[in-house]
């Protein structure tokens, strides 16, 4: 069933989305963090490193298919606001065509790459191994990560959070018991590991179609011609979401970039920039639901035509992030071992790495949440363009070179490398600012012209 987020308080509209969806997040990322934590307590840095690296490309992956379905999100959404249940119908089966065609040429190009991905990011020798085993495991899983997402991305465009949530949850507990089955008395390492989180993602995929089913959630009900792919839909669908993967995509071979670097300075500051990029992305949950709810809810208020309403939600989002952000990095201050020493328990020199980086890099928490809105927000009016622009300059001009220039000048210490990502994202922050200002008083919300072909 839709849940209609145009009306009532958006405060309480943005909660009760919001958290749900935060819940959801947590769980799907904590398989990569179960993976890293579980290889830490059996196995050395090698292997901690197979796990990082390998993780950190599949996650590069699941953010891309993530910002693709984000065009689903709005597409029903904006069919939701309106009213208009035959144009949701329309977008789901349109949706459904082209992630399965998306899913099962990724998964060819990624198998047949395999060895180059591997050298692409200068992982360690020690590590190579294991890594591919890694990621070839999780490449023949890239079906189950796309039906996942394309599941959940239609339950939220029709404003309910609360389901996919349910079925990952299931999924999660699953990952955890069959890491410790798999890494530990099976001895599989870093394949087990792969072979845990994909089972387990698997499992949730079967969960939410059969959830899907039961409840008919799409209101009229699918049609073998909603199947069919339509050119305008699939053309409003794309134009959110190729901009949107562009710029996750983007984002995440920065991350590869800086990996490479990390990499290249040896297997212990590999391993310390692979752990602190994990638990970043665990803080980054609140700030990245953030993005997924104001562009949710924005959508469906764009979809009714009322504006104001819609950035009403823009701003509580920036405040709910920024403050999450703030307290995350001022906790990391005194913190940051203790939180890096369940992955590295008998690595010091990895625990006191980690944790320069870590200081520096937990700022960027607070200044990326201001920009993540602004994304979600550009996103509800077709404006993902704006988003990937930002983030492409911010790559480019700030993060990429300030981590090169800080291993350079600073090869004793992660800390000055750390400042690399809230500098960027400051740059990002104040593009967006000139952007909504732009929108605002150029009066450019003419969603319902623009938007019906979505």
């Amino acid at each position: 069933m839709a849940n209609d987020l145009t009306q009532g308080s958006m405060f309480k509209n943005l909660m009760r989305f919001s958290l749900p969806y935060l819940l959801s997040c947590f769980l799907q990322t904590f398989y990569g963090l179960a993976d890293l934590f579980v290889t830490g307590q059996f196995y050395g840095a090698d292997a901690i490193t197979a796990v990082s690296v390998g993780s950190q490309i599949t996650h590069m992956l699941t953010v891309v298919i993530v910002g693709l379905a984000m065009g689903a999100t709005v597409a029903v959404g904006h069919g939701t606001g309106a009213g208009k249940r035959e144009r949701v119908a329309k977008a789901v089966g349109n949706t459904v065509t082209l992630f399965a065609a998306f899913s099962a040429v990724l998964t060819v190009v990624l198998i047949l790459c395999l060895d180059k991905i591997v050298a692409a990011v200068s992982t360690p020798a020690e590590a190579v191994g294991q890594a591919g085993e890694y990621l070839l495991v999780c490449f023949a899983g890239i079906p189950f990560i796309t039906a996942y997402n394309v599941i959940s991305s239609i339950f939220r465009g029709m404003g309910d959070s609360r389901t996919p949530m349910y079925f990952v949850a299931a999924a999660g507990v699953l990952n955890i018991i069959l890491d410790f089955i798999l890494i530990g008395p099976c001895g599989m390492g870093a394949m087990g590991a792969a072979l845990a989180t994909v089972i387990a993602q698997g499992c949730s995929v079967v969960l939410g179609l059969t959830v899907m089913l039961r409840r008919k959630a799409v209101p009229t009900g699918l049609t073998i011609g909603d199947f069919r792919p339509e050119g305008e839909t699939m053309k409003g669908i794309l134009r959110v979401g190729i901009p949107i993967a562009a710029q996750d995509g983007f984002i995440q071979i920065s991350f590869l970039v800086i990996t490479a670097i990390a990499n290249s300075r040896g297997v212990d500051v590999a391993a310390a920039v692979g752990i602190v990029e994990k638990l970043i992305g665990f803080f980054f949950l609140v700030p990245s639901a953030m993005l997924s709810s104001v562009s949710a809810i924005a959508a469906q208020n764009a979809g009714a035509g009322k504006h104001g309403q819609s950035r009403s939600v823009l701003r509580y989002g920036i405040c709910v992030s920024v403050c999450f952000g703030l307290v995350v990095a001022m906790f990391c201050q005194p913190g940051a071992e203790l939180l890096l020493r369940p992955f590295a328990r008998e690595e010091p020199e990895v625990i006191r790495l980690g944790a320069q980086y870590l200081r520096a890099y937990s700022f960027d928490c607070a200044v990326a949440g201001i920009h993540f809105c602004f994304s979600g927000y550009f996103c509800a009016y077709g404006k993902a363009a704006l988003s990937f622009l930002h983030n492409l300059l911010s790559v480019l001009l700030v993060r990429i070179p300030g981590a090169y220039l800080a291993s350079v000048f600073f090869p004793e210490s992660l800390y000055p490398m750390g400042w690399s990502a809230p500098a960027g994202s400051l740059l990002s922050a104040g593009i967006c600012v000139v952007f909504y200002f732009l929108m605002k008083f150029r009066n450019f919300y003419q969603v319902k012209a623009d938007m019906d072909s979505v």
